[in-house]
């Protein structure tokens, strides 16, 4: 017989039901799991749990000694599907899971809290009883963070793994550990977000964490909840924003996850033709359902709202927008007007959208998606999917071909250079080199580039200043700032003794300089979606594989002039057509020996001459560095 468990108490309202049923209670996480409160005089624990299918649940863990029939919780009387209960005497840090059996034949299972706030750390299984208190310190951080987000501001993202960042006496560091040595490095290279890889809580150290089960909890393998708060907040102290990977087109099967949650498919779609992700081995959520709303537009909530996140970033928009992704004729199901779109998947990415956008106006939201779906960033009210931000895969395709290519046929291809600005404006772009091109045979971005070690850091070196200078916000995954030569592998921490390495050093120093430039001059960062801030001088000399073209600000007669040369042949008189009269002045230069260059730079001043070049009243004569770019600026 179960012990008795108060059933007079209940953080839910009429309206939080009314609300849940509805598809629209976006702070579950303040109403299911377990939350520590003090009812009839007495400390304890309140635990609400959705299973609507169940015709059995009950709490289970060290306190009753894993005795399924010792805590049973009671379902709700109002068709909600919710079971909850108080149990006394409980505290923080008690282990525990629910123990559920099906209505549907009797199926009986352990289950991890799915809004639990902490996890046993992995082999683990078990949810952790814990609150979110703690002492933040980042106000004036988040009274500027409009400014740090914003379309016409730099960013400017350093992507990372934080398991395989940095060791510390070749462990893992722990998320105050790393808070430290990331602002050191991040402040030192002037970047000015972080990007997490997933840290959501993932039963597979393996899947990077974008195969998360906990979508309320950073995973223990770092630290407490209040350690992740430190790191978040260490970092904000220090003018770092924060975005995390999150991922909302599919979860793992693990038994004690999501999957066949109450013996239902939940979660999850029954039919394996929309419910089962052949490319991950995974499961995909059920859009359909109102309550799948709630929980994943909660668990997004969650994370701004707890932990402070300045952006999200959604993982593979690609999979979720199509039904027939990686599937074959008769492998998918169209949707009600027989088309290939994911209807539903449409409307909770909207949602998601509108939601984060409405009650935090100064958080970013950012999709991966790999398609040329239409108005992924315009706002829903026409028509579109409402991120701020998309990541440009047709250009990070198209720029690594290229330079993949010995330089000498290069000339051959040159559209694959120019190709992206015909699109750069459809969407809200941002450039990413990110740990997918560094995976699974790719080899390290150092590696894909041609020629002698000369040569390779020469094309690094110039694809992140055509990067830095191409419209569009910036990421950089780590290890790639500094050549890193091998490929990724979660399993190894960056090899940071290879910084003794002149080259790598020199590469180091030049992505700092062009995080330095890019935030110092507006011209760079200001106008990033809109043919105002980006005009060609010349994108036609193919034979040469020399590109030239003029970056753009809100004032007026200062514009930045960019020539990048993509062969090893110097032209130490390359004339320029310059829209203005006056003198030009090297800014930057990626041939410099400070960056372990060959040194082929511009000391003089260049003089405009009445020498009509390029379409242009005026011209300057220039030395071109080989496998280099230069930026000029107009001297005062």
């Amino acid at each position: 017989m179960a012990k008795p468990v108060h059933f007079g108490y209940s953080l839910f309202s009429e309206m939080d039901i009314y609300l849940f049923k509805e598809g629209r209670h976006f702070n579950i996480f303040d109403k299911l799991g377990a939350h520590i409160i003090k009812y009839n005089d007495k400390n304890g624990v309140y635990f609400a749990l959705w299973a609507p299918n169940a015709k059995k649940v009950s709490v289970i863990g060290d306190f009753n000694n894993w005795n399924i029939d010792a805590h049973d919780l009671s379902i709700r009387w109002d068709s909600s599907g919710i079971w909850e209960g108080f149990i006394p005497n409980l505290n923080k840090s008690e282990i525990y899971k629910y123990h559920i059996v099906s209505k549907i034949d009797n199926h009986s299972v352990y289950k991890t809290d799915p809004v639990a706030f902490f996890y046993e750390e992995a082999p683990k299984t078990a949810s952790i009883v814990w609150d979110l208190n703690f002492n933040w310190k980042d106000q004036k951080f988040l009274k500027k963070q409009k400014d740090k987000n914003n379309h016409n501001s730099p960013i400017s993202i350093y992507e990372l793994h934080l398991g395989c960042w940095k060791s510390k006496n070749n462990s893992r560091m722990n998320y105050r550990e790393l808070a430290h040595e990331l602002v050191d490095h991040i402040k030192d290279m002037e970047f000015t977000h972080v990007e997490l890889l997933p840290i959501m809580e993932h039963p597979f150290y393996g899947s990077w964490g974008y195969q998360s089960l906990g979508y309320f909890a950073p995973t223990s393998r770092y630290g407490s909840p209040q350690d992740f708060m430190y790191f978040v907040d260490y970092l904000h102290q220090h003018d770092i924003g924060v975005i995390l990977d999150w991922v909302a087109a599919h979860f793992p099967n693990d038994e004690h996850g999501l999957a066949l949650f109450d013996g239902s498919a939940l979660y999850e779609h029954q039919d394996p033709k929309k419910g089962f992700h052949p490319d991950w081995n995974s499961l995909i959520f059920n859009y359909g359902r109102n309550e799948i709303i709630n929980f994943l537009v909660s668990s997004a909530m969650f994370w701004i709202d707890k932990y402070h996140i300045d952006g999200i970033r959604m993982d593979a928009v690609a999979s979720m927008l199509y039904l027939d992704y990686s599937r074959k004729d008769g492998e998918w199901i169209p949707n009600v007007y027989g088309g290939k779109e994911n209807l539903e998947a449409i409307n909770f990415i909207r949602i998601f959208n509108d939601t984060i956008h409405k009650k935090y106006p100064n958080v970013i939201t950012i999709a991966e998606e790999s398609t040329a779906w239409p108005m992924v960033t315009k706002p829903t009210g026409i028509g579109g999917l409402g991120f701020d931000y998309k990541w440009n895969m047709g250009w990070m395709h198209d720029i690594l071909r290229y330079l993949n290519r010995d330089p000498i046929h290069r000339k051959y291809h040159h559209e694959e250079l120019t190709f992206s600005m015909i699109y750069a404006y459809h969407e809200n772009f941002l450039l990413s080199l990110s740990h997918d091109e560094v995976v699974h045979g790719k080899g390290s971005l150092l590696n894909k580039m041609p020629g002698d070690e000369w040569q390779k850091f020469a094309n690094l070196r110039l694809l992140f200043g055509y990067k830095y200078t191409h419209p569009g916000k910036k990421l950089l995954f780590m290890g790639m700032e500094f050549g890193e030569q091998n490929e990724w592998n979660h399993e190894e921490f960056l090899n940071w003794n290879i910084l003794e390495n002149s080259f790598q050093i020199g590469l180091k120093r030049w992505v700092k300089e062009l995080n330095f430039i890019y935030r110092k001059y507006p011209q760079l960062h200001e106008i990033d979606f809109s043919y105002d801030g980006f005009e060609w001088i010349d994108f036609g000399d193919y034979e040469k594989s020399i590109i030239s073209y003029l970056r753009k600000g809100y004032k007026k007669n200062s514009p930045l002039l960019v020539v990048c040369n993509f062969t090893p042949t110097e032209r130490k008189s390359y004339r320029i057509g310059v829209p203005h009269e006056g003198a030009w002045r090297e800014l930057i230069n990626s041939d410099r020996e400070h960056f372990k260059g060959s040194n082929l730079v511009n000391s003089n001043i260049k003089h405009s001459e009445k020498i009509p070049f390029h379409n242009r009243p005026y011209s300057i004569e220039i030395i071109l560095p080989p496998l280099g770019m230069v930026i000029f600026e107009r001297s005062q």
